[in-house]
């Protein structure tokens, strides 16, 4: 069987979002297509819970450990690639499956994005020339002449948005404040898509992520940050945020047992999915709920099917 609709598959983090897409997929002669910011990591495959080698081998999945960690991946650059995967699938009569749980790159695929024209390259350089020149303080004090609205939101050290900031203002002669007062651009209409929220009680969430860390450790995420950390990377870069790994540094410093990371790990992964939750009770329209964490379910499968 094959759809003519997209399916977005969202959720927070262990709730089985993957299984079910999985299953989808060998039903609906579907592409897995990516929606989690770091699964886009190809160092952390263990602590970003990249579907495994096995899973991959039986069904196409796209976006997948497409950026190394010293990259600072992004939310313009992921739909961009997004879109083209999509697009693809839909040529090839394949049924794209969007999942993931950041909430911000479902948005875009449900509701659109703001039209800010691509940045070219030498504008890019230009800004990268002045941050080397002035520092970051340098750039935030132009961005506060250029755009006060916007350098108001943003921290005085968040590099990557002012930078972006002020490629925009440069290249548009119009701030991100601006931009950000015009409508969204629709690529897909409601009637494409399907969407599908896993919501699990709290309590059950919270002992698969337990669990869920815990194998990660029996797989080799201590060594998974070993070796992260032999890249020297700075600890502001997306893929040294990811869960896990700022506690296993820890451990491996000698600052706290293995037991001690694992249990902060643990703790800050029950607080990522509840924020996780709130943006998708809040923000995210769904046409089916599940109310548990997904393992094999043929009933919950054919329903969706069905109203396909």
């Amino acid at each position: 069987m094959q759809t003519s609709k997209i399916i977005i598959i969202a959720g927070p983090t262990a709730s089985g979002k993957s299984g079910l897409a999985l299953d989808l997929a060998k039903d609906l002669n579907g592409v897995i297509i990516n929606a989690d910011s770091m699964q886009v990591y190809k160092d952390i495959p263990i602590l970003a819970a990249t579907p495994s080698a096995k899973d991959m081998a039986q069904i196409p999945h796209k976006l997948y450990g497409i950026y190394d960690a010293a990259v600072r991946g992004n939310m313009v650059d992921w739909f961009d690639r997004a879109l083209k995967e999509i697009n693809t699938a839909r040529q090839n009569k394949q049924t794209p499956i969007i999942v993931g749980g950041t909430g911000m790159y479902i948005e875009t695929i449900e509701k659109g994005v703001t039209p800010i024209p691509d940045t070219p390259p030498e504008v890019k350089k230009e800004i990268a020339a002045m941050e080397k020149e002035l520092g970051l303080a340098g750039l935030y004090a132009i961005l506060r002449e250029k755009d006060p609205a916007t350098a108001e939101r943003l921290s005085k050290n968040d590099t990557t948005r002012i930078k972006r900031a002020l490629e925009v203002y440069t290249h548009t002669k119009k701030g991100m404040s601006y931009w950000q007062t015009v409508p969204l651009k629709q690529y897909f209409s409601k009637e494409e898509l399907s969407r599908i929220y896993i919501k699990p009680p709290r309590e059950l969430l919270d002992v698969r992520a337990r669990m869920r860390f815990d194998i990660m450790l029996e797989q080799g995420a201590v060594q998974e940050v070993e070796n992260l950390l032999k890249k020297k990377l700075p600890d502001s870069l997306p893929a040294m945020r990811a869960l896990g790994v700022q506690e296993i540094k820890s451990y491996l410093n000698g600052n706290c047992s293995l037991e001690e990371a694992s249990e902060l790990a643990k703790l800050h992964t029950r607080q990522y999915a509840k924020r996780q939750t709130t943006w998708f009770n809040n923000r995210f329209s769904p046409d089916f709920i599940y109310d548990s964490c997904y393992e094999e379910d043929k009933n919950f499968v054919d329903d969706i099917k069905k109203a396909l």
